[in-house]
């Protein structure tokens, strides 16, 4: 991942959540914790797939 996309990424939500506090409405995004469990989780499964797949096709 490059250092642009990271930061506009960071730019995009830090403007989306002023907007939605902006218009008084939730967060969309779920509790910091299970936030950011949920998407560790999701990062790690999509590794362990890539990881799964490369071991079977070299067997």
């Amino acid at each position: 991942m490059q250092m642009k996309e990271l930061i506009l990424s960071l730019v995009t939500g830090l403007f989306i959540g002023a907007v939605f506090q902006g218009f008084k409405l939730p967060v969309p995004a779920p509790p910091m914790l299970a936030g950011v469990m949920g998407i560790f989780g999701i990062y790690a499964g999509a590794k362990a797939w890539t990881w799964i797949v490369e071991w079977w096709a070299s067997r």
